[in-house]
């Protein structure tokens, strides 16, 4: 079987990959417009902290999202690598540890909404600070769960641009659709560089244009795969069409 056949077992972790896809964007969806706006008041610890005392089990559930999106960014990168080992094995590969880079981003993303959380507790060692320097520090923690984000954001930029490009290359999927990947994931890698060095990128190019032309993409991707599937031709069919070109081919 050449390397470019679409098997079955690419097909099945393909329909595992548009879901997986839908799922997570779900999972972020909720944890950030269902629980974090609104317990979070920009610029105001001490409301912030009391939102989340008196909703102490919905901030839990966020930092429950924080890694049940964890597994599915490990599950992504493990589909992702299966579809996409024959075309590239090298390139596939090091998408798939940029997305594994950006999946323990988001574990010390959950582990300092837990710190915020404990600062805020009622453990014995804690009388020692008074009240608004324990909800400063929870607040800071919070803070130290964005920039965690923004850390692992040119990671995920780096495995979305690889994985389309091998997209593109295949022709698994529509290449107008892997184009469209290939631009908003570099553009993700170059906002989160350009805020990483220049901290008031974000006054120039909103923060939340980063990375939402490639959540769009990868939206419609799964959308793709989980309905359409991998397409019947990929490389295989590129690979027929090229020898059928060739003077004397059968």
């Amino acid at each position: 079987m050449s390397n470019h056949t679409i098997d079955e077992s690419q097909r099945r972790t393909a329909r595992v990959a548009g879901f997986t896809f839908l799922f997570a964007i779900a999972i972020v969806i909720l944890a950030n417009y269902g629980i974090n706006f609104r317990l979070i008041v920009p610029g105001n610890a001490a409301e912030t902290a009391r939102n989340i005392m008196a909703h102490e089990t919905l901030f839990r559930l966020n930092i429950a999202c924080n890694l049940i999106y964890v597994v599915t960014v490990v599950v992504l990168l493990a589909a992702l690598y299966v579809i996409l080992k024959p075309v590239n094995q090298n390139l596939a590969l090091v998408a798939a540890f940029c997305r594994l880079v950006f999946a323990l981003m988001w574990g010390v993303t959950a582990l300092n909404t837990l710190g915020a959380l404990r600062l805020l507790g009622d453990a014995a060692y804690l009388p020692v600070f008074r009240p608004d320097q324990l909800q400063t520090l929870a607040r800071l923690h919070i803070a130290a769960s964005y920039d965690a984000y923004y850390v692992g954001l040119p990671f995920w930029g780096l495995a979305s641009t690889a994985c389309s490009y091998l997209w593109f290359k295949s022709r698994y999927i529509p290449r107008a659709l892997a184009a469209f990947g290939v631009i908003s994931s570099a553009w993700c890698v170059f906002c989160a560089f350009a805020f990483l060095v220049f901290p008031h990128f974000d006054a120039k190019v909103n923060a939340s244009w980063f990375d939402l032309p490639m959540v769009i993409f990868e939206m419609a991707l799964g959308l793709w795969l989980l309905v359409k599937g991998l397409s019947p031709s990929g490389l295989a069919g590129a690979d027929r069409a090229s020898n059928r070109a060739q003077p004397g081919a059968a």
